[in-house]
């Protein structure tokens, strides 16, 4: 299940919240119990790996640059 995080902008506490994505853009009421909140933007990293850096040009696996 997705979490979202929210921050209270009444204490500035920043806390998550797990729901399913049908209701993610749901109001959250802060730990503290105020209602004033606002949901954040995260970033989300997708893949476990780095890019591979560029192949070096003029030669290569292929003959063209680049490796097949």
């Amino acid at each position: 299940m997705p979490r979202y995080e929210f921050r209270c902008r009444t204490c500035d506490d920043t806390f998550e919240v797990s729901r399913p994505m049908a209701e993610s853009g749901a109001p959250a009421a802060c730990p503290a119990g105020h209602a004033d909140t606002v949901k954040l933007l995260s970033a989300v990293a997708v893949g476990g790996t780095a890019a591979a850096p560029a192949a070096p040009s003029g030669g290569g696996c292929c003959g063209g640059g680049g490796c097949c």
